[in-house]
C-alpha cells in the first residue's frame, strides 16, 4: 500500500497532532513542519513537491485537530 501523500491533508494533520499533542500548530514554521512530514515513517511521497498551499491546508486541519482535544 502506497504511503501518505501530500494529498491526504487530514492523514498528516492527524499523524502531526498525534507526535505533536502540546505544540501550537500555528506556531510551527513550514520549514519545521515538512521535515516532520517527510520524516513520517508512511510517508510515501518527494519531498520536494509539497506547495505553501498545501502545506497551509495541513497546518489549518492539524490546528483543527489540535482546537478540539484542547
Amino acid at each position: 500500500m502506497p504511503g501518505l501523500t501530500w494529498d491526504h491533508i487530514e492523514d498528516i494533520a492527524l499523524s502531526l497532532y498525534e507526535n505533536h499533542p502540546d505544540l501550537d500548530p500555528l506556531a510551527v514554521r513550514f520549514t519545521d513542519m515538512h521535515k516532520w512530514i517527510t520524516e513520517l515513517a508512511n510517508f510515501g511521497d518527494d519531498a520536494n513537491a509539497s506547495t505553501e498551499g498545501k502545506l497551509e491546508a495541513i497546518q489549518m486541519a492539524w490546528y483543527e485537530e489540535w482546537k478540539d482535544n484542547q
